[in-house]
């Protein structure tokens, strides 16, 4: 902020000295802006002020109006378009930064660390306040922090966490991928089967929640003699890569009882595989699908117990990051480093639909 209370000081200063270096000359104006009526009530009424006065002083409001109010934040997320959850996260994003509260956002999307970290720099060259981040990949990201930090530009993480120094940033606002990958094991485990054959569908590698829900599968099945890994293989989030996955297993001969997705979106392309082969899934069939997010349609598809288990997974940070902004610009310190956000996981056998209409995304 302090660059911003510079430039509304030199933009003044320049504002006067071209009324004094101007002399008579005519400049074209906008009307100022109608005060509001308290402050009309409290001041009396001024003299008709001079045309060089009311030329500096719109000079210095138009500039003030650009850029003195506005905190300057730049958003760094994955592809609005690769899931529902996506979606719902850029949308509660939007609509939180935006400048009827008080900022000047900008956005930049990739699926990929690398143009991510790109973006990040050029945030940090374009004096952005606040560096808002959802990394693709945990990993490699020291460095643009580093530079973030040395040039005054504070980082909130978002959604997911990074492999990077706390020192480097200033809060982090995540759900617990490995937790909601534990609850969705245990949950797996409860189910009792005699045998695991398991197709483990993945999300983008790397990724918090790929790591988090990949994790936990891999330690039980390694743990257990009966929980057998028939295929692991990335769909990158993509319900058509999924479907594909699925139907090579089908097509193999290859006997499978459980479908463990990472997201709800890859769920769906596997359960298309299932449809068109006439496997049935869901409670008391053939194979067990499980997903993650909490879509509403997804939960539907609980409810009519054609999946099995979803595991909630909350996009809805913004107003937290909102509020440490707000902290933060107000001077003060914060409580936490690390805010979880509360989360379950949904069972077919017991959902409602006030769960449906309450957590569906």
């Amino acid at each position: 902020m302090k660059r911003k209370v510079l430039s509304m000081i030199m933009a003044s200063a320049m504002a006067l000295s071209l009324v004094a270096c101007g002399g008579g000359a005519k400049t074209e104006t906008a009307p100022a802006a109608e005060p509001a009526a308290e402050e009309k009530a409290e001041e009396p009424a001024a003299e008709e002020p001079a045309a060089e006065d009311t030329a500096a002083e719109d000079t210095a409001a138009e500039d003030t109006a650009a850029s003195g109010d506005l905190i300057k934040v730049g958003i760094i997320n994955n592809d609005p378009n690769e899931s529902g959850y996506r979606t719902a996260n850029d949308a509660d994003l939007k609509a939180k930064f935006s400048k009827e509260n008080g900022y000047d956002a900008s956005f930049a999307y990739s699926l990929k660390n690398d143009e991510q970290i790109a973006a990040a720099q050029t945030f940090i060259q374009d004096e952005v306040d606040y560096l808002l981040l959802s990394a693709a990949d945990t990993a490699g990201w020291d460095s643009v922090l580093q530079d973030a930090q040395a040039a005054g530009v504070k980082v909130i993480l978002f959604d997911r966490t990074i492999d990077a120094d706390p020192s480097l940033y200033e809060a982090s606002i995540v759900s617990d991928m490995a937790k909601e990958g534990e609850t969705a094991v245990e949950w797996l485990a409860s189910q009792g089967l005699d045998e695991y054959n398991i197709i483990h569908i993945q999300g983008v590698m790397g990724s918090a929640a790929q790591q988090g829900r990949s994790g936990a599968l891999s330690d039980k099945a390694a743990a257990e003699d009966n929980w057998n890994i028939v295929t692991q293989q990335t769909a990158e989030w993509n319900a058509e890569k999924a479907q594909q996955i699925v139907q090579s297993v089908i097509d193999a001969g290859t006997p499978f009882n459980v479908i463990y997705a990472e997201n709800d979106d890859m769920a769906k392309g596997a359960v298309a595989a299932l449809d068109a082969a006439g496997i049935s899934h869901g409670v008391g069939k053939d194979v067990i699908i499980m997903g993650y997010d909490c879509n509403k349609w997804a939960l539907e598809e609980l409810l009519a117990q054609n999946w099995n288990y979803d595991g909630q997974c909350n996009p809805f940070q913004a107003s937290y990051i909102d509020e440490i902004i707000k902290t933060l610009e107000s001077g003060g310190t914060l409580s936490e480093k690390t805010i979880i956000m509360d989360e379950k996981g949904f069972d077919a056998t017991t959902i409602t639909q006030d769960d449906v209409d309450n957590y569906g995304i």
